[in-house]
């Protein structure tokens, strides 16, 4: 009877253990969020703005943003916060979506522009490619575990 106890008990230490392995690493292996001056010129060369808020459909207390996004031909910055987690993504989208089923739906029609890595202000590059005038919302999609972050409309 004990045996059968410690497996139990083990293995559920095991699995909260990865689950917050899963969720720290991000945080400990993220690069130094961008200086408050990166974020400032690609928000004065913005041609467009927009805000993540907490309150979208699918975001929740471990899926959120918030702060506000600036997006340019050159870059898109965010000067607040995301909701620390693995393999985030950056997309423009044609329309606001904000839920896993809106983005599946409208995906085929997105762009990704890069990756986001920090959780505390970020400043993505747009490639040469990607044009942002074809576009009105920003999107953070959590590539590794198909799960909507935050979205802003920006025109």
């Amino acid at each position: 009877m004990r045996a059968p106890l410690l497996v139990v008990t083990h293995a559920l230490a095991a699995a909260i253990g990865f689950a917050l392995g899963i969720y720290a690493l991000p945080i400990l292996t993220a690069p130094d969020a961008p200086a408050a001056a990166q974020v400032a010129a690609v928000a004065e060369a913005a041609q467009w703005r927009g805000t993540f808020r907490r309150d979208l459909a699918d975001s929740d207390a471990l899926h959120w943003g918030e702060g506000a996004v600036h997006v340019s031909r050159r870059a898109i910055a965010l000067a607040g916060r995301l909701a620390p987690g693995p393999d985030y993504k950056l997309y423009l989208s044609p329309e606001f979506v904000e839920t896993e089923a809106a983005f599946a739906r409208v995906r085929p029609r997105m762009v990704r522009v890069g990756d986001v890595r920090t959780f505390e202000n970020f400043v993505v590059p747009v490639p040469d490619t990607v044009d942002p005038s074809r576009y009105d919302t920003v999107v953070v999609w959590c590539e590794s575990f198909g799960q909507f972050i935050t979205a802003a409309r920006y025109r």
